[in-house]
């Protein structure tokens, strides 16, 4: 049963973009030790600027 509540979570991490941050944290630990990790705030302006700057048709 645990195993269905960790997937359920870990799905819903993904959908919601959660799980984004996580790994943009981690990339950033990665390339820049010496920087400190933006804060979920700057990482979503960020995130919001670059669509912005950058936007994808879709078909649906």
């Amino acid at each position: 049963m645990t195993r269905v509540f960790r997937w359920i979570r870990w799905y819903l991490r993904e959908v919601s973009g959660d799980a984004d941050y996580d790994r943009h944290c981690l990339r950033h630990l990665a390339e820049h030790p010496d920087e400190p990790v933006p804060s979920r705030r700057a990482y979503e302006r960020w995130r919001a600027g670059r669509r912005e700057a950058n936007p994808q048709t879709r078909c649906c």
